[in-house]
């Protein structure tokens, strides 16, 4: 295998880690409210509409392969993440709570997991956009 075909075939499968954990994000998700009964938040609604678009948008890049994918995913990614990390702190008692954007229906700091008595719900979509922004970074280097 030449050296260009393997750049290509790594290249693909970046793109395609991005897209499976988007696809893992969304399934779990929806099973969190459809299955588990979890209302989502304001701020989970965010962060879905940011989501669920990546899924389609990835794996249209992924079938060709196709490098400008990462000007149409990045910005998504980014808005998903910082959502993400402003509930995180929140939901954290970081950021004060009259500062919640959540004023109306379901609380944006209501307690429904918490994994090994620390990861909420908020901070696994933080960490599953920040692995989705970190992988379309290094995608996007390695083509540009």
């Amino acid at each position: 295998m030449s050296q260009s075909d393997q750049a290509a075939k790594a290249n693909w499968t970046l793109l395609f880690l991005c897209w499976l954990l988007a696809s893992v994000s969304t399934t779990i998700s929806v099973f969190f409210s459809s299955v588990l009964d979890f209302a989502p938040c304001v701020l989970c609604w965010y962060q879905r509409i940011c989501l669920f678009p990546l899924v389609l948008i990835l794996a249209v890049g992924l079938f060709p392969f196709d490098k400008s994918v990462v000007k149409y995913a990045l910005p998504l990614a980014i808005v998903g993440g910082l959502t993400a990390l402003y509930h995180t702190l929140l939901y954290g008692g970081v950021i004060p709570a009259n500062l919640q954007p959540c004023s109306q229906g379901v609380s944006c700091t209501e307690k429904y997991i918490e994994l090994f008595g620390v990861v909420s719900i908020p901070m696994l979509s933080f960490f599953a956009f920040s692995t989705i922004i970190a992988l379309l970074l290094i995608l996007k280097r390695r083509t540009s």
